[in-house]
């Protein structure tokens, strides 16, 4: 592993330095981390030129902003137990030109967090290509860790998934079959064993406002959405957090939050650079958008800092 690497949660072969021993599947009282999503370096100018398709052949932008959001992070006090990026990590789909270059780059902003704050990945289509293949599947392993796994934290269990498998797993039905029989077999083991809290994180929104809303490009197709919906509900799944909208989204139905996070990146609706702090509290999971300017300036919530005392 390279020098500087060993920051990063890379989650191989199901292990995972610091999160996974038998102390954090115990409640230890309240603590946050911090969701973002979509630094997805190269879209902004793919964006503003028309080129959506395209690579982008710059992202100085996005570099500097995830540094903004690293440098906000870092400052955090008391610190974050986790920071989660909720996929497209890189605009340039797999195999395409600028994908080596922004990988590296992205690598490179992040390995400036604090190394007691461990980063989670989460796979998304840009990251894996809109209908993934085995190889485009292990190509992101090999570089960011497995698509999908789980672990805990002081009492919270959390299932990383890769919602693409859900989308479109045409090239790699093997795949998405493993990750299904993986998947069930973890609701029906919190019945056995219990979490204080079970969260979900995956790229593909289930829904964007309503569970019952029209399938779009952004949410996950009806059968699939209402599947999954009945078998998290019936685990007792608290939340699941996505990115995917470059908006703030999302609404809670029957006790099953669905939040959908604005990008640390390129904005596509009205929303400005941020990332979500997440207090996870005995009984609570309460959740809320910050800009990276709010975060830098003035540090978390306050309200949401009184839960953690």
């Amino acid at each position: 592993m390279a020098a500087g690497e060993e920051i990063f949660l890379r989650a191989k072969e199901r292990t995972f330095v610091g999160l996974t021993e038998d102390a954090e599947r115990e409640w230890r009282g309240p603590f946050f981390f911090i969701v973002g999503a979509d630094p997805q370096l190269g879209l902004m100018k793919a964006w503003r030129t028309g080129d959506r398709s395209g690579g982008g052949d710059e992202w100085a932008e996005e570099v500097q902003l995830t540094k903004t959001a690293v440098q906000a992070i870092n400052k955090l006090s008391p610190r974050p137990r986790f920071t989660i990026l909720c996929g497209d990590l890189v605009h340039a789909m797999p195999g395409t030109p600028f994908r080596a270059g922004q990988e590296r780059d992205l690598k490179n902003a992040l390995r400036e967090t604090d190394p007691g704050i461990p980063l989670v990945f989460v796979s998304g289509n840009h990251d894996l290509g809109n209908a993934p293949t085995p190889e485009t599947v292990a190509e992101y392993c090999c570089e960011w860790g497995d698509d999908y796994f789980d672990f805990w934290v002081g009492g919270m269990r959390c299932l990383v998934l890769n919602s693409q498998l859900f989308f479109d797993a045409t090239g790699c039905p093997s795949l998405r079959d493993a990750q299904e029989a993986w998947l069930e077999e973890q609701l029906q083991s919190e019945a056995r064993q219990p979490s204080r809290h079970l969260l979900v994180f995956q790229h593909i929104p289930l829904y964007l406002r309503r569970p019952d809303e029209e399938d779009d490009y952004f949410n996950l197709q009806t059968a699939v959405r209402e599947s999954l919906i009945k078998r998290f509900k019936k685990a007792g799944v608290k939340a699941v957090f996505s990115g995917h909208y470059h908006r703030n989204a999302g609404g809670c139905f029957d006790g099953l939050d669905m939040v959908v996070s604005s990008a640390i990146g390129c904005q596509l609706g009205e929303d400005a650079h941020g990332v979500r702090v997440v207090v996870v509290t005995a009984d609570r999971v309460v959740h809320r958008y910050h800009t990276l300017d709010q975060l830098n300036d003035r540090g978390m919530d306050e309200d949401l800092k009184q839960l953690l005392a």
